[in-house]
């Protein structure tokens, strides 16, 4: 609007300047030109509303491509930063699976190495009861057993095999049993001896020097234990002589059958374990 008002102004003095001098010819060109003028005026002042426009617009989307630009940025630095922490969970985890990779192949290779010792063991085990049932056969029909049990060789006298009723002396049948019990043990020096003595549930009578069920059945052990270490000579170091009394029966019904079952001496032979308790250790 100022530019159209300065445009008059300026024509408006001229024509007064001149106003005598004009020729009606001119006077109408000034009036085209006056004209002209205003109608420059009117685009010029368009074209300026459209440039403030558009740059009130520009100024606008500058602005929000600024706040666009930097909520990209942020979740950027966000991202950069979730990634360094994904890239140091990865790494971390990644060494602790090789880790446990190393681990467990570790142990897997002592578990092979336990399982290859027992089945060894197993073998040994199964292999020393087939010699004894050779070696004790002709005692079998006289109340001698053997059987395999958790790993262990269980050798088992009655005994009427072993003793006179009530007495803790071997008798000759005993002893000849224990003899050939003895010259298998003699060539097996890796394993243990338990010598394990029980009763039936009766109460002792009239016995002297033995008390009671715990008694007989100690002392029963201890006379089959020397018998093997000092007459046998079966090493005294992988013996083991218990009483168990009547608290450890085959068969607990209450009959002579039963009784006679649970009056017994014990030969339990386990195989020493110190290797295979040393791999587990490790």
């Amino acid at each position: 609007m100022k530019i159209k008002y300065y445009l008059l102004a300026a024509i408006l003095i001229t024509t007064l300047h001149s106003c005598v001098m004009l020729s009606p010819k001119k006077y109408k060109a000034m009036l085209a030109d006056r004209d002209s003028l205003q109608n420059r005026s009117s685009s010029l002042e368009a074209q300026v509303s459209s440039l403030q426009a558009d740059t009130a617009r520009l100024h606008h989307e500058i602005a929000e491509l600024k706040g666009k630009y930097q909520a990209l940025n942020d979740k950027y630095h966000t991202l950069d930063s979730n990634y360094t922490a994904l890239g140091n969970n990865y790494n971390a985890s990644s060494f602790k699976v090789s880790q446990l990779s190393t681990d467990l192949r570790a142990r897997e290779a002592r578990l092979k190495q336990v399982e290859d010792i027992l089945h060894k063991q197993d073998e040994a085990t199964n292999a020393l009861k087939d010699k004894l049932q050779q070696a004790l056969l002709g005692f079998q029909q006289s109340g001698l057993t053997v059987d395999v049990r958790n790993g262990k060789v269980y050798v088992s006298l009655a005994d009427k095999l072993l003793f006179p009723s009530g007495s803790i002396v071997i008798n000759e049948k005993g002893k000849s049993a224990l003899q050939q019990l003895a010259a298998v043990l003699n060539k097996q020096p890796d394993i243990n001896i338990a010598v394990e003595g029980h009763t039936d549930d009766k109460k002792v009578i009239n016995l002297g020097q033995i008390k009671d069920n715990w008694d007989l059945s100690v002392l029963r052990a201890t006379s089959v234990t020397r018998y093997l270490t000092e007459t046998e000579n079966v090493d005294p170091h992988r013996l083991t002589a218990t009483g168990k009394s009547q608290f450890q029966p085959n068969d607990p019904a209450n009959t002579e059958e039963a009784r006679a079952k649970n009056r017994r001496i014990e030969i339990v032979l386990s195989p020493k374990l110190d290797e295979l308790y040393n791999l587990i250790s490790k």
